[in-house]
C-alpha cells in the first residue's frame, strides 16, 4: 500500500511536470497569437512579454481536480466499502470541487479577457463578487466565525476571497513575486490542513504548490512569461479558497478562539502590500485599481535591492510570518500573542527597510 507522504509527493511532483510543459506551450501559444504585455509607465517590465501563464496555472489544476471527480465517478469501488457516512462525506467534495472549478474557469476567463480588452474595475469587482459568493455559498468556501447564519458568513467570505483575489493581482508586479509568494502560502496552509487531519485539503494545497513552482521557472528573475490577469486572479482565488477550508478551530479548543485569525497571519505580508499601495494611491488622488509602480517590491528595489533581493525579502518575509501561524494552533494564549507580537514586528521591520533612504557614495542619503 502507497503511504500517504509517497502520495503527497507524487502529487506535488505531477503537478509540477505538469505546469512546466502546460507553461512551455503556452509561452508558444501567447507569442504566436500576440498575447503580450506591452511596457508601459505605470509596469516596470521594459520589454514585450508574453501574458500565457495563466493559461498554464488554470489548465493544471483544471486538469488535476477533474482527474480527481472523474476517478470518483468512474470508479465507485474507492468509496464502496467505506461507511455511509464517508461515502457522502466524499460526494460532498466532490460536488464542491465541481463548484470551485466553475468558479476558477469564470475568473480565469475574466482575467484572459482583461488581459486582452482592459476591462473596467467596477466590471472585474462585480464578477468577481459573484464567483466569491457561489463558491462561498454552494460550495462551503467560508468561515463561519461562530455564526450560525449561513447567508451572513457566505457574504462575510465573499469579501475576504475578493479580497485576496485583489491582494495576489497587486502582488503581481514582480518577476516571480505573486507565483513565489502564493507557493509559500499555500505551503504553510499544507501543513496547517496536515495537522488538521484535512486530506483533500492538504492534497488540494499540494497540487497548487507545485503548479505554482513549475511556472516559476519560467517566471522567476529573469522572467520569459508573465502570469497575466488571467492567473493572478486565479492564483488568488484558489489561496483564499485554502484560508476558508483550512481548518483552524477545534470545537474543543474553546480557549483558542484567536485560532481563527491564522488566515490574517498567514497573508500578512500580501496584505501589508495591498493595503499600503492602496493608501499611497488615494492619498495621491488616484484609483487604488490603477496600476503604477508603488508597491512594496518597487519601493524595496528604490531602495538598492536588486531584483532577485527584492523578491527573496518578500519570501522570507512571507516564510517568517507563516511559520509562527503554523505553531499558533498547537500553543496556548500567551504563546498565541508572542505570535501576533512576532508579525506585527517582521511588517515594522519590513516598513523601516522600505522607507530608508539609499545612501551615495559619501555616506549621506541620496534624493
Amino acid at each position: 500500500m502507497i503511504s500517504p507522504p509517497m502520495i503527497y509527493v507524487t502529487a506535488l511532483l505531477a503537478a509540477f511536470a505538469v505546469s512546466v510543459v502546460l507553461t512551455a506551450i503556452a509561452k508558444k501559444i501567447a507569442l504566436k497569437t500576440g498575447l503580450v504585455a506591452h511596457p508601459r509607465q505605470d509596469r516596470f517590465h521594459k520589454e514585450t512579454m508574453p501574458l500565457g501563464g495563466g493559461i498554464a496555472i488554470f489548465a493544471t489544476m483544471a486538469l488535476f481536480c477533474i482527474a480527481a471527480i472523474v476517478c470518483v465517478k468512474l470508479y465507485p469501488a474507492l468509496t464502496a466499502e467505506k461507511t455511509d457516512f464517508y461515502v457522502q462525506d466524499f460526494i460532498k467534495k466532490i460536488n464542491e470541487l465541481t463548484i470551485i472549478i466553475i468558479c476558477s474557469a469564470a475568473l480565469f476567463a475574466l482575467g484572459l479577457w482583461d488581459d486582452i480588452k482592459n476591462l473596467r474595475p467596477a466590471v472585474k469587482l462585480l464578477v468577481q463578487f459573484i464567483v466569491a459568493f457561489t463558491a462561498a455559498y454552494f460550495a462551503d468556501v467560508r468561515v463561519e466565525l461562530f455564526i450560525e447564519s449561513k447567508i451572513i458568513t457566505a457574504i462575510i467570505s465573499s469579501f475576504w476571497i475578493v479580497l485576496i483575489i485583489n491582494v495576489f493581482n497587486f502582488l503581481d508586479n514582480m518577476d516571480g513575486a505573486s507565483a513565489g509568494i502564493a507557493l509559500i502560502v499555500s505551503i504553510i496552509l499544507f501543513f496547517t490542513a496536515v495537522l488538521s487531519g484535512q486530506i483533500f485539503v492538504s492534497g488540494f494545497a499540494l497540487i497548487f504548490a507545485g503548479t505554482l513552482a513549475g511556472f516559476l521557472v519560467f517566471n522567476f528573475f529573469p522572467a520569459s512569461i508573465f502570469m497575466g490577469d488571467a492567473g493572478s486572479l486565479v492564483i488568488g482565488f484558489f489561496v483564499a479558497l485554502l484560508t476558508l477550508k483550512t481548518t483552524y478551530y477545534q470545537h474543543t479548543e474553546t480557549d483558542k478562539w484567536y485560532i481563527v485569525f491564522m488566515p490574517l497571519i498567514i497573508t500578512a505580508l500580501p496584505l501589508y502590500d495591498f493595503i499600503s499601495v492602496t493608501i499611497l494611491r488615494i492619498s495621491q488622488g488616484k484609483s487604488p485599481f490603477v496600476g503604477d509602480t508603488q508597491h512594496f517590491s518597487h519601493r524595496l528595489k528604490k531602495r538598492g535591492l536588486t531584483e532577485v533581493q527584492t523578491v527573496l525579502t518578500l519570501y522570507l518575509a512571507t516564510f517568517a510570518t507563516g511559520i509562527g501561524a503554523i505553531v499558533l494552533k498547537t500553543i496556548d494564549s500567551v504563546y498565541g500573542i508572542l505570535v501576533f507580537a512576532q508579525t506585527v514586528l517582521v511588517l515594522a521591520i519590513v516598513a523601516i527597510l522600505e522607507s530608508t533612504g539609499k545612501m551615495d557614495s559619501t555616506g549621506s542619503p541620496s534624493k
